[in-house]
């Protein structure tokens, strides 16, 4: 049977992976000078303290995480979240590859909380399948595994050090194939084994002879699974920060809100909308007239009698049960339910549930009735699914996993009559044989009749007391289960009903998992996510490859007691969602975010967001834009947050900022006139000037290598380390290219091209043509797709935007002189007393503006607009930020574009001189990119077109860097002299 085929480069745990990577990439690793033990050590990486902190808020600003209590500088404590299913054990073991790569970090501790999820994770490391998958990615490296065990034999003397340890610490790096891996569960890292005891055996130049201080000197990184199991204020947490690792890195779904450096976060919503796990569909047994009886514990007398109180249908009855009584006394629905033991705080039953004073049960949640529905809808809804997935290609093959209590019930079943075993089996092999009556594929057939003919084959169990059972069958059923996943999902393997005591909980799950049926409770104060997190992750085919584009759901079922079910676990989903801060900028992560939800480039994303006017030249959200791109990309951000969890922090949430009214007047007459509606025509002669146009396009498109036969469009994430320790970013490499691929027909593609890129379809056809038969021998009917109409739609507008001004006529003609409502008036062109914050700047500064200024707040977007909005200029009447969008100046290729401040100058004339200001935060025109200065080009025809107008003295100017406004205002003060 092959193995599990793996995966690279998902992004999202990609973006695990960089985010620790990011944060050490400032790090220098320094080699122990001593010659004799430093081939045993680890590199030390060393780095700045401020430097480390500013690399953590820079990741967590690049991936918005955001929240409080979430950053620590003084800690060497890293926190990954990754949602349940999402794979945080490959996550960390694909970092422990990276940092051994990059840093030559050759030695790692993980410590995990429970026998049950060391055992999960070392199959998982020891995997061939896995070694394989990382050994060809990087150059044959692999991990070996040291797995600390407790002492079997606890009569032997304490002479020698805990093998895995002096393994682990004595091995060296002289064979750069291996990576090595120390694992050790909670129990093991409290034991004074570890901690204290001395032994005759001397690691490392024979200095340590205490397994703690051995493993300290070898100068670990620590990896920490299930964060939550470790609370900082135990005597665990204690012991792990006792190892002096240089890093502990935490990977968990559950950090309590317990953080330190959190670097990423993929939350259950994240994990649901981005369709990386399972959706989940509950099924709720109920039983009529039952609801709502009750069977509390009262008291407890004499560590001997627990008092229970029956309420059912308003009347009330006591019961005194002893240790070893049935709950059955008290009411006749209850079965196979005894008291297991008892003290004076508590009563322990038979079904692993504690009572304490004061808890209740439902008598009729015990009944078999209910168990037997429960039981026999969870196998109609296997079957069901069984007959979908076996009878596809490539087949997938679905478990169905039980929780029980009836432990005797299911073991034993075979010699009680009417027992849970029995009772399984006969409800199977009955429905079994109905599939059979009317099965048409002869492979699934084959698979029901092996159902019919052997039916212990299709069914095991795993519980806490098989660990001292010697039986073979047991142990088979144990090993399927526990250790060996892959013979569990092995179509050769009729075995994919399991049944456990909620011992299979975190630490083991398995893809195909399709339903849990919850015939017993788990305990009161069990998350729903841990309890759903069985069965989270997208299954995997009969050749082990990970399936991700079906609609796969996990069928849970639960009886009425949790009606509420769906309620609580939608709202301990949607709870992951934390409250975040509206971005300013459109960040590369929230690109990446859409373009991999979309299919589409980062870059024809950034178009269609300038086009729409929800970006600026600077990607900074304008017109409210951030709101509007969830709504135009709501795939990308799925909407399941809680209300007001959506908030803005800090000096920003101040949403308005009081105008001066009596200076509005001032501004008047300028704001009117720069606010009239025009547009931009082109003065092209006939259809054929315009064919040239686009041909000459298309020509160069053509011959450069745009037009590859690159297959469907790949895009790849890539890491780029810099050196600048005060910068750095995610970048990504992408495939801008034309995809060899046809997916309409070629009258649908030229209706559709037609449309968006307002192109006649007679002219695109004839270019096509044209092209066709040129030298370049572009066949557009090899590119019939989506991504070639978005492309070239895109292509010629920024085509016609760079080459307008040159190569056509242009000019601007008012189409309305109405300007109210304007972002300053109202319908009736009064001035508001209020205007947001929002589009005055996205920074903000507690400090008063000049008196000149129209707004009481100082709200910018760069340094030199509030150096501007700062200082007082004596000859100016009155200034303005220009609010965002309101000017919207058109050009070529169907983009707009507005200034930045409009100021109101009084010469010693008394002479009224108006300017608009583009504040550029560079030092010179050459270093503005080729869009700004084609803008610019346009502004000034635009303004040049209405100097004049009415009588007024209308200047557009640009300022840099190097220029104050006061000398750019007196140096037109003197040239009106």
């Amino acid at each position: 049977m092959a193995g599990f085929t793996f995966e690279r480069n998902l992004p999202h745990q990609q973006l695990g992976v960089d985010a620790v990577l990011q944060v050490l990439q400032y790090t220098q690793p320094l080699v122990s000078k001593n010659l004799t033990t430093r081939n045993q050590i680890n590199p030390e990486l060393t780095i700045n303290s401020e430097v480390y902190a500013n690399a953590i808020k820079l990741v967590q600003q690049d991936l918005n995480v955001i929240g409080d209590k979430i950053f620590d500088k003084e800690s060497r404590v890293l926190d990954i979240s990754m949602e349940t299913g999402t794979g945080k054990t490959y996550t960390y073991t694909k970092t422990i590859y990276e940092l051994n790569r990059i840093f030559n970090l050759f030695k790692f501790i993980i410590i995990v909380p429970t026998l049950s999820i060391k055992a999960g994770t070392v199959n998982f490391l020891k995997s061939d399948a896995l070694l394989e998958h990382f050994r060809d990615e990087y150059d044959g490296r692999e991990i070996k595994t040291y797995i600390v065990e407790s002492k079997k034999n606890k009569k032997s003397k304490k002479s020698y050090m805990p093998p895995a340890v002096s393994q682990f610490v004595n091995a060296t790096n002289n064979n750069e194939k291996y990576i090595h891996v120390l694992i050790i569960n909670s129990g093991m890292i409290n034991s004074s084994t570890i901690q204290n005891e001395t032994f005759d055996t001397a690691l490392i130049a024979e200095q340590y002879n205490v397994p703690i201080q051995a493993l300290q000197a070898i100068k670990p990184i620590v990896i920490l699974d299930e964060p939550h199991r470790f609370p900082t204020a135990k005597k665990t947490w204690t012991n792990i920060e006792n190892l002096k690792a240089q890093y502990i890195i935490r990977y968990g779904a559950t950090f309590n809100d317990n953080y330190e450096n959190l670097l990423y976060r993929l939350t259950a919503v994240d994990s649901f909308n981005q369709d990386l796990v399972k959706g989940i569909t509950a099924y709720i047994e109920t039983m009529e007239g039952g609801d709502d009886a009750s069977l509390k514990l009262v008291s407890i007398n004499d560590k001997k009698h627990a008092i229970f109180e029956l309420n059912q249908n308003g009347k009330k009855k006591r019961h005194s049960l002893e240790k070893g009584e049935s709950l059955a006394i008290a009411h006749s629905a209850i079965s196979d339910l005894i008291i297991d033991n008892l003290n004076t705080t508590k009563v322990v039953l038979s079904n692993g549930v504690e009572l304490k004073k004061g808890d209740s049960i439902n008598p009729y949640s015990y009944h078999e009735t209910l168990e037997d529905n429960m039981i026999q809808k969870a196998i109609k809804e296997h079957f069901k699914l069984e007959q979908k997935y076996l009878t596809q290609r490539p087949r997938i093959k679905p478990l169905t996993l039980f929780f029980i209590d009836d432990i005797a019930g299911y073991r034993d079943g075979n010699n009680l009559a009417g027992s849970l075993k029995t009772r399984f089996e006969s409800l199977v092999i009955a429905e079994a044989k109905k599939y059979l009556e009317h099965e048409t594929d002869e492979y699934y057939r084959q698979y029901l009749q092996q159902t019919i003919d052997d039916i212990s084959l299709v069914h095991g169990g795993y519980f806490s007391k098989d660990n001292s059972e010697k039986d073979e069958k047991i142990e088979k059923e144990i090993n399927d289960i526990l250790h060996d996943k892959e013979s569990l999902l092995s179509l050769d393997n009729p075995r994919r009903f399991i049944f456990s005591k909620w011992t299979l909980r975190e630490g083991w799950d398995n893809p195909n998992v399709f339903q849990i049926c919850k015939l017993r409770s788990s305990g009161s104060n069990t998350s729903k996510l841990q309890e759903v997190g069985r069965g989270l992750r997208l299954p995997v085919n009969e050749h082990m490859a990970r399936v991700k584009d079906g609609d796969f759901y996990l069928n849970y079922f639960v009886d009425f007691t949790e009606k509420d079910f769906v309620k609580t676990l939608t709202e301990e989903i949607n709870a992951t969602a934390t409250a975040v801060e509206i971005p300013d900028t459109l960040t590369d992560a929230l690109k990446e975010q859409i373009a991999a939800q979309y299919g589409i480039t980062k870059r024809v994303l950034a178009n269609e967001l300038y086009d729409e006017q929800i970006i600026d030249d600077d990607d900074k959200f304008i017109n409210n834009g951030y709101a509007r791109l969830k709504e135009k990309y709501s795939n990308a951000f799925p909407d399941t947050l809680k209300p007001n969890k959506v908030e803005v922090k800090g000096e920003k949430s101040r949403q308005v900022t009081k105008m001066r009214v009596g200076e509005y007047d001032e501004l008047r007459q300028l704001w009117e006139l720069i606010n009239q509606k025009a547009v931009l025509e082109y003065n092209i002669k006939d259809e054929q000037q315009f064919y040239d146009l686009f041909m000459e396009y298309l020509s160069r498109e053509s011959t450069s290598d745009s037009f590859k036969y690159t297959g469907v469009l790949t895009q790849k994430v890539k890491l780029h380390i810099h050196n600048d320790k005060a910068d750095f970013s995610m970048d990504y490499e992408e495939d801008t290219n034309f995809s060899k691929l046809s997916t309409m027909t070629y009258g649908n593609f030229l209706q559709q091209l037609s449309e968006k890129a307002f192109i006649k379809i007679a002219t695109l056809h004839r270019a096509f043509v044209t092209i066709k038969s040129s030298e370049n021998r572009l066949d557009i009917t090899d590119y019939l797709n989506n991504q070639t109409i978005r492309k070239l739609t895109s292509g010629f507008r920024a085509y016609l935007f760079h080459n307008a001004l040159q190569k056509l006529e242009i000019k601007y003609k008012s189409v309305s002189n109405q300007v109210h409502p304007s972002k300053f008036t109202d319908e009736q062109g009064k001035p508001l007393t209020e205007v947001s914050t929002h589009d005055l700047g996205t920074q903000y500064e507690d400090t008063r503006p000049s008196d000149k200024y129209l707004f009481d707040d100082i709200f910018f977007d760069s340094s030199l607009e509030k150096q501007n909005i700062r200082e007082n200029i004596e000859s100016v009447t009155v200034f303005s930020k220009i609010p965002k969008n309101s000017i919207k100046i058109p050009v070529a290729g169907g983009y707009t574009y507005s200034p930045d401040f409009a100021y109101i100058i009084k010469t010693s004339e008394g002479e009224i001189l108006n300017f608009i200001i583009e504040t550029k935060d560079v030092k010179a025109t050459e270093n503005l990119r080729n869009e700004e200065q084609q803008k610019i080009k346009y502004a000034e025809k635009f303004f040049n077109r209405l100097n004049g107008t009415d009588g007024l003295s209308l200047n557009f100017v640009t300022q840099f860097q190097d220029k104050r406004i006061i000398d750019i205002i007196k140096k037109a003060l003197d040239n009106s002299v």
